[in-house]
């Protein structure tokens, strides 16, 4: 498939506004696809989004953050008045979403009192004109002094051209250079190689977005002790060592039956979503709590859809020995491969990420990965090897016949795809014949031959003719 340019990014514009007055639905709207979550419990949105808009004359990155000044946990409003102001200040205009139909309230108008006070244009967006009988509504908001602004329905796409057309007005003059994360996170594919989309999941509060941050060496997620901070799938553009990485922080998966809300429905079938979409998948275990449960369902999930994995056992700092630190790691990792055992095949990493401890090592197995990706088995090699499996341990019987095998080779990977599972087609008689036990152990000794860490191996079985 032939790759084309990305538009080119002219612009940051930042959303901003007290809890649910409709911020990521227009972040929605102006992205052209649904990337926020949307729903009426207030605080939804508390890490920052970012997404092209290419709606308008000229494409720009748009922000959404989350909430300010709503109710709940005190640390918890802090971060995240703190990441709308990081977004504020990174941004060339600066959307001011107000509630027409709850009207001005004391939180739009500390808000407007601080944002006058910026040199960054503020346009401020009056949502939920739903119907022209709301248009009333707009002249509550003239006193806030904003010589910009624009009423409409983020649920409804009203409205959104004429605050396209102030947007745009309001843009930098000059066309900036193209931004690799802006370029990476349209739909437009660019001229450039894919990066690697690594997708951190796990159990809430294992510390999936500690381990970004300390990855990153910046607070640029929200880390909170209380379970579920995360909701949305956060898209974090990386680049080292000239290598360029999407990090995917997801919301905690917690065992359905203790979904709090709908909301956290939603970003559960979020996370699992985003695990289809990951080329390597890194599971965060908390290492005070162990493998639970949960953590085995999780990495089920990762099997299942056949995805590149690693395991980050979390929280080294809270149980590492003053003693003999070593050996715990070795008999903490091997119990750990244990209890995953079907997960087997995916390297274990003990960290901690609030100190960065071992952090490093995570990008030398990527690396490991990567290179056994490009590895293949010698036609003759992989066939020869099977016939040896095959003397020395026969198939079953199942009923009356025998699996035997004529031919086997290592099929070629997805040009387009990163990192994916290795595929091995065996000709033989009867595909059913092949019992999933005697698949893990023909698997054991093509490991045997070539470890392929990280990378799950599947085998394919295709009917032949004995007298072919």
């Amino acid at each position: 498939m032939q790759r084309k340019n990305a538009p080119e990014s002219v612009g940051k514009v930042a959303i901003v506004g007290r809890p649910n007055v409709g911020k990521s639905a227009l972040f929605n709207r102006l992205a052209g696809r649904n990337i926020a979550i949307v729903h009426d419990q207030p605080g939804i949105t508390r890490d920052r989004l970012a997404a092209p808009c290419v709606r308008g004359r000229r494409p720009f990155t748009v922000w959404d953050t989350g909430g300010i000044g709503g109710g709940g946990d005190v640390e918890l409003r802090v971060q995240v008045r703190s990441a709308a102001d990081a977004a504020m200040r990174e941004s060339d205009v600066i959307l001011l979403v107000v509630d027409a139909q709850d009207g001005l309230t004391p939180i739009d108008q500390e808000l407007a009192r601080i944002l006058r006070k910026s040199k960054t244009p503020v346009i401020l967006v009056i949502n939920k004109i739903d119907h022209p009988k709301h248009e009333d509504l707009e002249s509550d908001f003239a006193r806030l002094g904003f010589a910009n602004s624009d009423p409409i329905s983020a649920a409804h796409g009203r409205g959104i051209s004429g605050l396209l057309e102030t947007i745009d007005s309001l843009l930098p003059a000059s066309d900036a250079v193209i931004s690799e994360s802006f370029r990476e996170q349209s739909d437009q594919p660019s001229t450039t190689s894919h990066p690697l989309v690594l997708a951190i999941i796990g159990r809430p509060n294992a510390g999936k977005s500690s381990l970004i941050n300390s990855i990153l060496h910046d607070a640029r997620t929200i880390v909170s002790e209380l379970p579920g901070t995360t909701r949305d799938a956060i898209d974090i553009m990386y680049e080292r060592d000239g290598q360029r990485f999407l990090l995917i922080d997801t919301a905690g998966i917690r065992a359905r039956s203790k979904h709090s809300s709908s909301v956290e429905v939603f970003s559960v079938m979020r996370a699992e979503r985003t695990i289809r979409r990951a080329d390597l998948c890194i599971l965060v275990i908390d290492l005070t709590s162990g493998v639970t449960g949960q953590d085995k369902k999780i990495a089920g999930l990762i099997q299942k859809a056949e995805k590149p994995c690693l395991v980050i056992l979390n929280k080294w700092d809270l149980v590492k020995p003053k003693r003999a630190a070593k050996a715990e790691m070795e008999r903490i990792a091997s119990a750990t491969r244990e209890d995953l055992f079907f997960l087997d095949y995916a390297p274990v990493l003990i960290a901690s990420a609030l100190t960065g401890e071992n952090v490093e090592q995570l990008f030398r197995l990527i690396v490991d990965i990567r290179r056994a990706a490009h590895v293949r088995l010698g036609t003759g090699v992989l066939n020869r090897l099977l016939r040896a499996a095959f003397e020395e341990n026969p198939p079953p019987t199942i009923g009356t016949r025998r699996l035997k095998l004529f031919y086997a080779a290592q099929a070629r990977g997805d040009e387009e795809r990163t990192l994916e599972a290795l595929k091995f087609i065996l000709f033989v008689n009867q595909p059913k014949l092949l019992s999933e036990t005697y698949g893990r152990y023909l698997e054991g000794r093509i490991r045997g031959a070539e470890p392929y860490p990280g990378l799950p191996v599947l085998l394919s079985c295709r009917a032949r003719s004995e007298n072919v």
